[in-house]
């Protein structure tokens, strides 16, 4: 059973910044999968932020691009989200995800494995 811990959410005014972590127990063959992270606004359905193949290239959702970056340590099974510059319409519960990657093909998502996420939330 594939576990994905999120951590590093909390309250942040607007402008501020956070660092999100995923701890995964994939272990030694985190390294042959893409990871993403992910967000489910209140009130809306989950939706794409960013992601990163197992050879480091990085996608991201158009309304995060520029103010955020994904990153991943293999050695460590993590993967964490920076966030800057953020906005109250970043407020959302944040998950992270990893699926198979195929070169023109995207990312096929294991839908089926979410952690519990982290909450972020954008207020002054």
């Amino acid at each position: 059973q594939v576990r994905l811990v999120e951590s590093g959410g909390g309250l942040v005014q607007p402008g501020g910044s956070l660092r999100l972590s995923c701890t995964t127990s994939l272990g030694k063959i985190l390294g042959i999968y893409a990871m993403g992270w992910f967000r489910q606004p209140p009130g809306k359905q989950r939706e794409f932020v960013a992601s990163i193949t197992n050879d480091y290239t990085t996608d991201y959702a158009d309304s995060v691009k520029g103010r955020f970056t994904i990153s991943r340590d293999n050695a460590k099974n993590t993967v964490d989200l920076q966030m800057n510059g953020l906005r109250p319409e970043d407020t959302a519960v944040y998950y992270c995800n990893f699926g198979d990657y195929r070169p023109g093909g995207g990312v096929n998502w294991e839908t089926d494995y979410w952690g519990q996420g982290t909450q972020v939330t954008i207020s002054s």
